[in-house]
């Protein structure tokens, strides 16, 4: 999955689904987008617009990351251990790095795109 298919599957396809699991392609790659839109619109100093746009990617970042812990075998309300000062941000982040589990309570796993290009299926 590259970062416009992850940032299409977050805002149109799956904008609050909070089912379901997301592969770290799909995760990672749409922080990725929603920093860059940050940060553009930071450095453009229009405030309102920025604040606009990140109350409209809140719902889908948690949504994505809640199936990004769901991929992992965790509930989705594990982000909660993020407000945890420094320790439950740590833990929340090596959660959201580790690699996919195989079929679990949320699912079957992620989809077949985050299989990196040029490798077999069952080569990852």
């Amino acid at each position: 999955m590259d970062l416009k298919q992850a940032v299409i599957r977050c805002l149109r396809d799956k904008y609050a689904d909070f089912g379901g699991r997301a592969g770290r392609s799909e995760f990672w790659y749409f922080m990725l987008a929603w920093f860059l839109a940050s940060l553009v619109l930071g450095l453009l100093h229009v405030p309102l617009l920025a604040l606009l746009v990140n109350l409209g990617l809140l719902l889908p970042g948690l949504a994505v990351s809640a199936r990004r812990l769901h991929d992992v075998g965790k509930s989705g309300w594990f982000q909660l251990v993020g407000l945890i000062p420094i320790l439950g941000f740590i833990l929340v982040l090596y959660w959201l790095t580790l690699p996919s589990t195989g079929p679990n309570e949320f699912g079957e796993g992620p989809a077949p795109a985050d299989v990196p290009t040029g490798l077999p299926p069952g080569a990852v």
